[in-house]
C-alpha cells in the first residue's frame, strides 16, 4: 500500500466521520408550536398570501428565501407605506406588530429619510418578518438598510434591516415605480413623526 493510498483512505474516514458528526449533532427542529413562540413558515405564507392577496405559491418563494438565511421569526408586522425619491428620499407607513406571546397586536409606525441613485414613487403593502425580537417595545428602534440589497420574487420585494441582533425583512408589493439604490434607515416609533429623524 503506497502513501497515496494511505492518505486518500485517512482523508475518505475523516470526511466520513466529519459528516456523521455533523448530522448527529444538528438540531432536530422538534419544537411544541403550542409553546413556542416563533412562527412557521406554513403560518407566515397563509398570514402574508391572505395581507397581499396573493396565491400562497407566490408568498412560499419570497418566504423561503428569508427562512433559508434567517430561519423561524417571533413576530410580524402588517401594514402599508408610501415612499417618494429625487436623490433623497422618504417613507412613511403604518402597521400592526403580531407576537405570538401578546396574542394583541400593537400599533407602529415608521419612518424614515434615505439618499442614493433613486426616483419615483410608490405605495405598497408591507409584511415584515421581524427576528429576535425580545419584547414589543423594542420595535422602537432605528433600523438601517440599504434598498440595493432589495430582491424581488414572485413580485413581492425584500430587503434587510437591522438594529443590534434584532433583524427586519421587510417584503413589499405595491402600486409605483421607485427605482435605483439607496441608504437609509426607518424609524419604529408608537405615534406618527412626520419630522423622518
Amino acid at each position: 500500500m503506497g502513501v497515496l493510498s494511505i492518505l486518500r483512505a485517512g482523508l475518505g474516514a475523516f470526511l466520513l466521520s466529519w459528516t456523521i458528526g455533523a448530522a448527529v449533532a444538528a438540531p432536530a427542529d422538534n419544537r411544541d408550536p403550542r409553546s413556542d413562540d416563533t412562527y412557521t413558515a406554513d403560518e407566515i405564507v397563509k398570514k402574508g398570501a391572505d395581507f397581499f392577496g396573493v396565491t400562497t405559491e407566490a408568498m412560499g418563494k419570497a418566504v423561503e428565501k428569508v427562512f433559508a438565511k434567517y430561519g423561524r421569526p417571533n413576530a410580524y408586522i402588517a401594514g402599508n407605506e408610501g415612499s417618494g425619491a429625487i436623490v433623497v428620499g422618504l417613507r412613511y407607513g403604518e402597521g400592526d406588530l403580531y407576537m405570538k406571546q401578546t396574542g394583541t397586536p400593537l400599533k407602529v409606525f415608521w419612518q424614515g429619510p434615505s439618499v442614493g441613485f433613486d426616483y419615483g414613487a410608490n405605495a405598497s403593502k408591507v409584511f415584515t418578518l421581524v427576528y429576535r425580537l425580545p419584547n414589543p417595545g423594542a420595535i422602537y428602534e432605528r433600523f438601517p438598510g440599504v434598498e440595493g440589497s432589495a430582491y424581488f420574487v414572485a413580485g413581492i420585494g425584500v430587503n434587510y434591516q437591522q438594529n443590534g441582533r434584532v433583524i427586519l425583512a421587510p417584503m413589499r408589493t405595491g402600486v409605483g415605480v421607485r427605482a435605483g439604490v439607496n441608504a437609509g434607515y426607518l424609524s419604529y416609533s408608537k405615534e406618527r413623526n412626520w419630522i423622518p429623524f
